[in-house]
């Protein structure tokens, strides 16, 4: 710097100069404009940040107006209890094995534990740690260690809550945005819930190892008690486990979770929440070989859901659904589905456990099934090719490979593998590479023949016991026998479909009389009874049910016509599988339905008789509470409604009593004290058999056969299956209950009147007359006289029921077929010979012209001289269901030569027929025809009706009625009739 004269004059001129002055004015202007414009910048940036962070926060404004019922845990275990209160299951979702507790059930440890390995200051912020959050960045931003948490409990509490379903799969920008919201709603969260409410809550959420929820669930899981009683070191180690329950699980990884939780002791000890001594005595402590042995016995104890369990959630689930119970409530599936596994429901179940675990008892028993156990393959494959396709294989190739259904049932395991490895060489060519990986292939062997029954109060309708299948039970919801394997029922849908509709509806009583004789569907097929081709003529309908008449069910059903019976099966009983075709057609009354029937379902409609005609629908559960405690369903009174009048329901109780007795059933008689009803069904092939039954107290039905409808024997162990189980099932329960011997009460409106054993009707003279019980409103009226026993009928066979010859042994006073069979004699194959109230109706058989020129029985001269005659003749008797009279004959034939034992045949030719080489002159050569029919004795003194000697008509006062066998028409040769209509039954 030049100080002289000069210099300053020259600095003069400088600062004087425009140019220089102009140059430092656009200098300090671009200084200015690049501060503001930096401040420009800034602004606009912190203003579009604000603006961002006010867009994500005011995304979840409607949040922070929820957190009370948001920032909650969700997704709790239900649990389901016996009749009696006992836990019989639980059952979670993925993320639903939390069992909420209240804070007093936490112990302070536990607290403590969290807090000081958490959030050291959470009693001290407002939701958000400025000095975690700083640490954390100061840590990113030194180290690059993006691990250091900086979330509060506050903060995680909202992340397992509000955002539950998202926090897992986001992107990094997502995971800042979610920061953000979770940052604000935690502030407005910490204004509405205390500190200790904020902690409970989320104690009660966070994950505390695979499929373990909340802090009771881990306690109940790692230590096999309730929180409350967990000491500091077990504490500590359920704590350790929230920062990464896959790797701190301390059944898996013993090491890492010791590991941590001596850093939470550590903590905890240097806040303060623990003293030294307590601190060195966590630390010893071994815990992990008690975790290891609760483990142990938690896998040995664990057990998939009984059938009773499964069919108790697809019970509630269709509940939930319904929206006659739920109301405005009603559920999607997928909600319902949610609610039963994840709601937090008590369900108290009607299962009754001393009545279940005896079925499980005798169920679960191998003595108690035939020997010689089948076993059916439950088959999966899958075949990776070096192309990179896939082929996949079930049971449906297997049943192709080997040949169809029978070749699908081995005799042993052995068996199903070494027909497995033949199938597996058929489909995997490992030279061309194909390849079966470790989980591609899946194999079961399934016992058969299978069962199922179902047990149910019917005071209620409440299902108390049920299996639904024989074998170890591996899966939950695996298939149920009881409840989702509809089958064809046999004989035992001719009381709901047929007898019962008929009775109630007022066009049957059990006097009502049919025909038995050759009978035709509609189609034109011949209907089959299952005793053989023999026929029994005119017989009750209590003698249909007592011996499991088909034909005569069959034109009871078409006399009373399908509409009235498809009425009771589908609006009375209720039954869900039932086809518009089968509601039509006649083959239904015996069971020949196209889908099959549920056990669980068709117990509901016995159940329904055995209540005197109320129907419930049949429910596993008694009440249904939500997580709060609210009644969600009731059902400890259930709504009936009546289906059958209560003497409706009493006779057909009645008539089934008999089945016991002396019919079809009478193996299932376990108690000669306890009054037993029901009926036995057997399916065309013998493919499914049952019975249904129950005494006053309870109501069962059981079945049997094979999953895949191979035929059963047509007799023997196998056979009976189902009446063997069902008599075992029920007289254990009745003897373990100490259930009091009853009988069964007839209800007012039940009355005794004597008919006629042939027409049902009001007895005239001729007529073979027989007492029976009536619905006093049902009664034949005074005008309503047989129509049988009318007319001027010659002489008619017992057996045949056609005139009688003159040397015929069975010779009858002759009958009409009831006016009644005019309504269906279409049906018929043979004409009848309808009788009428009044006038002369003699005529069409019964001379000695009309027997030697016309149509007639079979005992004509050259049978009555057969060797051994009265072997044959008794035969007859027997066969044909008169086996109750022979003793009667036997007094009538003496003095008879054939009646010796030596009789060879001779000369028995009565007077005056015509002398033509000892043969008759009509041109029938009946002499070498057999006739003895099949060898099913049909119980021979059983056809009299209730001879049980019980009286239990009207509350045990008089005899029950006891109509008499029916004359038998002449053996006919039936078709074959495997067109599985169902009616091969009994």
């Amino acid at each position: 710097m030049n100080y002289g004269k000069r210099g300053i004059i020259s600095q003069a001129r400088v600062l004087s100069s425009g140019t220089d002055k102009w140059g430092k004015k656009v200098g300090l202007l671009g200084f200015y404009s690049l501060i503001s414009g930096v401040l420009a910048v800034a602004i606009i940036g912190a203003s579009a940040g604000l603006g961002v962070f006010m867009g994500i926060k005011d995304q979840v404004n409607d949040y922070a107006d929820r957190l009370e019922t948001l920032a909650v845990p969700k997704g709790f275990s239900t649990f389901v209890l016996d009749s009696e209160g006992n836990q019989i299951a639980k059952l979670d979702a993925a993320d639903s094995n939390r069992v909420v507790v209240t804070a007093d059930k936490i112990p302070e440890n536990m607290s403590n534990a969290f807090v000081a390995l958490e959030d050291e200051r959470f009693y001290e912020h407002n939701g958000i740690d400025i000095h975690g959050i700083i640490r954390a960045g100061f840590k990113a931003l030194s180290s690059g260690d993006m691990s250091q948490g900086a979330s509060t409990i506050t903060q995680q509490l909202i992340k397992n809550t509000v955002f539950s379903e998202t926090w897992t799969n986001e992107s990094k920008l997502e995971k800042i945005k979610r920061k953000i919201q979770e940052q604000f709603l935690a502030v407005e969260l910490e204004k509405q819930q205390s500190k200790d409410e904020i902690l409970v809550n989320y104690m009660n959420t966070i994950a505390l190892g695979q499929s373990v929820y909340g802090v009771q669930a881990a306690a109940k899981t790692y230590f096999g008690k309730d929180v409350q009683d967990l000491d500091l070191s077990e504490c500590a180690v359920i704590a350790g486990i929230t920062q990464n329950p896959s790797k701190y699980d301390p059944r898996r990884h013993p090491e890492n979770n010791k590991e941590k939780r001596n850093i939470v002791l550590d903590k905890m000890l240097d806040q303060g929440y623990i003293k030294q001594e307590e601190y060195d005595i966590a630390k010893s402590d071994d815990i992990y070989d008690r975790i290891k042995s609760v483990n142990e016995e938690t896998d040995q104890n664990k057990k998939v859901n009984s059938y009773f369990v499964d069919a108790l959630i697809e019970d509630l689930i269709k509940s939930l659904m319904d929206e006659e119970i739920m109301g405005d409530k009603v559920m999607t599936k997928q909600q319902a589905t949610n609610e039963v596994y994840a709601g937090g429901l008590k369900v108290y179940s009607s299962q009754n456990t001393k009545i279940q675990n005896i079925c499980d008892e005798i169920y679960g028993n191998p003595e108690n099934f035939p020997k010689g156990t089948k076993i059916y393959p439950q088959y999966l494959l899958t075949v990776h090719h070096k192309d990179g396709t896939v082929d996949n294989y079930n049971n449906n190739h297997l049943d192709k490979f080997f040949g169809g259904r029978e070749k699908m049932i081995f005799k042993s395991q052995e068996d199903v593998d070494a027909a497995i490895e033949k199938f597996k060489a058929s489909v995997v060519d490992e030279a061309k590479g194909d390849e079966v990986n470790e989980y591609d292939e899946s194999l079961e062997y399934i016992p058969q023949p299978q069962v199922s029954i179902t047990i149910a109060d019917q005071r209620n309708g409440q299902i108390v016991a049920l299996v639904g299948g024989r074998g170890e039970k591996k899966h939950n919801r695996s298939l149920n026998r009881a409840t989702q394997s509809p089958r064809q029922p046999g004989s035992t849908f001719k009381i709901a479909a047929c007898f019962a509709p008929g009775i109630d509806h007022g066009d049957l009583t059990l006097a009502t009389t049919f025909k038995d004789a050759e009978f035709k569907y509609e189609t034109g097929k011949i209907v089959k009874n299952h005793w053989g081709a023999e026929y029994r003529g005119l017989r009750s309908v209590r003698y249909a049910i007592i011996k499991s008449a088909n034909v005569l069910t069959v034109e009871a059903y078409t006399y009373i016509t399908p509409e009235v019976g498809a009425d009771y099966l589908k609006n009375k009983f209720h039954f869900s599988t039932l086809t518009s075709g089968d509601l039509k057609q006649q083959a239904t009354c015996l069971g020949g339905v196209e889908k099959g029937v549920y056990c669980s379902e068709l117990n509901a409609a016995y159940a329904t008789i055995a209540n005197g005609g109320t129907y419930y629908k049949p429910h596993l559960f008694d009440r249904v509470l939500d997580h709060d405690g609210n009644v969600l369903i009731d059902n400890h009174e259930p709504k009936g409604e009546r289906a059958l009048k209560e003497t409706s329901a009493y006779l057909l109780t009645s008539a089934m009593k008999d089945v016991v007795t002396q019919g079809t059933a009478q193996k299932v008689n376990f108690d000669k004290n306890t009054d037993i009803a029901g009926k036995t069904g057997t399916t065309t092939g013998n493919v499914d058999v049952w019975f249904a039954g129950y005494t006053n107290y309870y109501t069962a039905t059981s079945w049997a056969g094979y999953d895949n409808n191979v035929k059963l024997p047509g007799s023997g162990e196998e056979h009976d299956l189902a009446k063997t189980m069902w008599t075992k099932v029920m007289k254990q329960i009745h003897t373990d209950l100490e259930l009091a011997p009853a009988r069964f009460e007839a209800p007012d409106g039940i009355v005794k009147m004597d008919v006629c054993a042939k027409s049902g009707l009001r007895p005239i003279g001729g007529c073979e007359v027989v007492s029976e019980i009536f619905d006093k409103d049902n009664v034949p009226g005074e005008e309503e006289t047989c129509d049988v026993h009318v007319g001027g009928m010659g002489p008619m066979c017992l057996i045949d029921h056609k005139p009688a010859c003159p040397t015929c042994p069975f010779q009858q006073t002759g009958e009409r077929d009831p006016q009644r069979l005019e309504k269906i004699q279409s049906g018929f194959t043979h004409p009848l010979n309808i009788g009428s109230s009044s006038g002369d109706n003699s005529g069409g058989g019964g001379g000695f012209f009309d027997q030697l020129l016309g149509e007639h029985c079979h005992h004509d001269f050259s049978f009555m001289n057969q060797p051994g005659l009265y072997g044959i003749l008794t035969n007859e008797l027997t066969q044909s269901g008169n086996g109750d009279k022979i003793e009667g004959y036997t007094q009538s034939w003496q003095g008879q030569p054939w009646m010796s034992d030596d009789w060879t045949g001779g000369d028995i030719m009565p007077d005056g027929w015509p002398d033509n080489g000892g043969q008759p002159d009509d041109g029938h050569d009946n002499g070498d025809q057999d006739h003895g029919g099949d060898q099913n004795n049909d119980n021979q003194n059983h056809d009299n009706q209730n001879h049980d000697g019980q009286n239990d008509w009207q509350n045990g006062g008089g005899d029950q009625p006891q109509p008499q066998p029916q004359p038998q028409p002449q053996p006919q040769p039936q078709p074959d009739n495997n067109q599985g209509d169902g009616n091969q039954d009994y």
